[in-house]
Parts: structure tokens; sequence; C-alpha cells
């Protein structure tokens, strides 16, 4: 694994949940599988700590690998162990993945994954229902709907579990259920229960969504920065309608490839930086393309669901002075984490270092604060803000 490839996710939960924040809030579902944090492309990528203001880690990879080493030679968990030494170096956004995990990852990241096509929700009291299901997928194809309750998976109850559980069971281990394995479900729709054995497909992410606000604004909404959800920005700016103002809508965006940020963000800007990064105290510098549009009025929606990548081009875009930003104050994440493979195959992620926005600004623990704070009403808010930016022509 090379050095280089360096990652922008969200912080792993412990063990027992056996995903990621991302995992759970981008998957959110049955259909899913990852967590946003692979390779940068370029050489970089960015993730800033808060817990800690210096730049360099808080423990090594040497550290983590010896641990995982000394626990495969007594035949005890080299994972768990790499944990322990993880959780020791007092490294906020440490984390270490199974083979597994870290394949549902990297799969994801390629902006598809294994599943059934379902999104999850836990309601108050504790049952678990359909929040969406894909068009096209197992779930759609079986005639699952929006609303209808998921009472089992393959004989275990859903009832309780948290959303994370319910898309690890739907999802299965990435070893033992790729395409075409097949998954059983209890429903209920009314008093209408039955039951629904799925097979599992290779499903694509819809990481980039555009749609028509008015005749006169184009929203661009970036679930997560996915592979070649750059172009994909870029694409759908070049096709608004000339004359019109673009809506980028980040919330919720948590975060991802670290180069697919910096592709969005050429769209927007004709080259100059877009910020800079450490690894090891090694500084580095990312720069937009030359060529993007730089005059099309823009606004840039932001919340505490913001993260990472998300906020490396919230910052960019801002201190540019290229958008306005409207929303509320986003997550906080700017460490650079490193790879690194274990012995037994399994990963773990380190900090190395933290980036800046190209003021100098960190945004680790401090988030980004929008030029227009709103809650509510977002669009309607970011509809006005880009009237009175005016015509662009």
């Amino acid at each position: 694994m090379s050095g280089q490839d360096l990652f922008c996710r969200p912080r792993r939960l412990r063990r027992g949940a056996a995903l990621t924040f991302v995992f759970a809030g981008v998957l959110a579902a049955g259909a899913a599988t990852g967590s946003f944090g692979a390779s940068a492309g370029q050489g970089g990528q960015d993730r800033e700590s808060a817990a800690t203001s210096r730049s360099t880690p808080a423990g090594s990879h040497e550290d983590v690998a010896e641990a995982a080493a000394e626990a495969m030679a007594d035949g005890k968990s080299p994972v768990e162990a790499a944990e322990r030494a993880v959780s020791r170096s007092g490294d906020r956004w440490g984390a270490v993945y199974s083979r597994g995990e870290y394949e549902e990852f990297e799969e994801a990241l390629d902006g598809a994954y294994t599943g059934v096509g379902l999104w999850a929700r836990r309601e108050a009291d504790g049952r678990i229902e359909v929040a969406r299901v894909r068009e096209g997928s197992p779930a759609d194809d079986a005639g699952i709907r929006e609303g209808d309750r998921l009472r089992s998976i393959d004989g275990r109850s859903a009832d309780g579990r948290p959303v994370t559980e319910v898309v690890s069971l739907l999802r299965g281990d990435a070893e033992d259920a790729p395409v075409g394995t097949t998954v059983s479900l209890g429903l209920q729709r009314g008093d209408h229960v039955w039951n629904e054995t799925l097979r599992r497909a290779r499903l694509s992410t819809d990481s980039v969504t555009v749609r028509r606000l008015t005749d006169r604004v184009t929203v661009i909404k970036v679930a997560a920065f996915t592979k070649g959800s750059g172009e994909r920005v870029g694409a759908a700016v070049e096709r608004a309608p000339a004359g019109t103002g673009i809506v980028l809508d980040l919330r919720g965006n948590s975060g991802g490839l670290v180069a697919e940020a910096v592709t969005a963000a050429s769209a927007f800007l004709d080259g100059g930086l877009v910020a800079t990064y450490d690894v090891n105290g090694d500084q580095r510098a990312l720069h937009a393309d030359l060529g993007g549009d730089t005059t099309r009025p823009l606004v840039a929606l932001v919340d505490g669901g913001t993260m990472s990548a998300a906020e490396l081009l919230t910052g960019a875009l801002q201190d540019r002075g290229r958008a306005v930003v409207v929303g509320t104050r986003t997550f906080g994440k700017g460490s650079v984490q490193m790879p690194s493979r274990l012995p037994d195959g399994s990963v773990a992620e380190l900090t190395v270092g933290h980036y800046r926005t190209p003021s100098g600004r960190g945004v680790d623990g401090r988030g980004i604060t929008p030029d227009l704070e709103a809650d509510e009403g977002v669009l309607e808010r970011a509809e006005t803000v880009l009237s009175g930016l005016g015509d662009p022509s």
C-alpha cells in the first residue's frame, strides 16, 4: 500500500458496530457499503484532528504493526491488538479495519457496492422501516416500498437493532456475501406480513444528483466524494443554462476522496490554491485546474454533517471569494490519515498531518462558519442570495 495513499474519512466506530460513521450515514441502509476515505490519486489527502494542535502523528504505523505481529505470534487477534495500540496512541482519528471492511470501503469509493437496494430507518419504538428503495434494485424488483416494516433479516429480528447493524446484516460480510448470494427478509405492510428472499447485486451509488430549483437556479447535490464525482460536478456546471446560478449542496457530505473534491473545486476556479497540508511535517499544496467557471453565481450549502473533503472544498470556495456559504457550522474534520497494511491483511489508518484552507485556516474542531447562518428554509435563502448576486453575463 503506497505511503501516498491518504484518506479523508470520519472516525470509525468501535468494532462492535463493524462499520464506520459514514458507513452508517451513506449506506444508511441495507443496500450498502462504504465509508469515505481512499487514495488521493494525486499523492495527498487530508484530514484535520481537533484534539491536538500538533502536526506530528500521535502514534506510528510501526508501533501498530508490531502490536499486531506480536498478537499473531501469540495466537491472539491482531486486529484487536492493533486497535488497542491505536487507542493508546491518543490518535483521535486513528482506526483499524479488517480486510473485508477495508475492501467494502474501497468498493464504495469506486461508486458501487454489493447490496439489495434498501435504505433503513429506526423508529422511536425500535422498529426498523424501509426509508427508501433504489430504483431497479433487487428490493425494488421484489415490490418492497418505502414505509414497509423490516421485521427480520435471515431469521434474526430487526427490532431494536442500530441502523448500522441492520446495514451490516443486509450487506453481509464482504468475503462471504458476494454478488449473487441471498438474504431473507421478513416484512410487513399494514396487516400483510410476508417473506422475501433477495439476491445481492452490484449497485452504483448516486453521489452527484442535479435538478432545477427554478428556471434560473440549478442545484448540484454531492452526497460524497466517490470516484468520478468531481468530473460529474464539472459536467453539471457546463450543462447548466447560461445566465443561471448554481447551488452546490454539500449538506450531509461526510467526505471521500480529496482528489475528487479538488476536481470539483476546479469546476468553479481558474487554477490557484485549494488547500495546503502537511504529512509528518512535509508541507504540500493542492491546486485547482485551469479553466473553471469563475463568473456564474454560486452558493454552497453546508451543515453539521459537512465533513472532511467537503469542508476542504467549502473552505477553498469561501476563502477564494468564489461562493457565498449558507447553512450551519460544518463538522470540523481536517486531519490527514495514511493507511498501512498489517501482517494479517487488515489495515491501520493513523493521523500524519493536517490541512488548511487557502487563507491558512485550520478546520478541525472548529469547522467552517457560513457567511449566512440558516438552519431552516436553506434553499429559499440560497435562491435569495443568488438573485442578489446578479446575472453573470
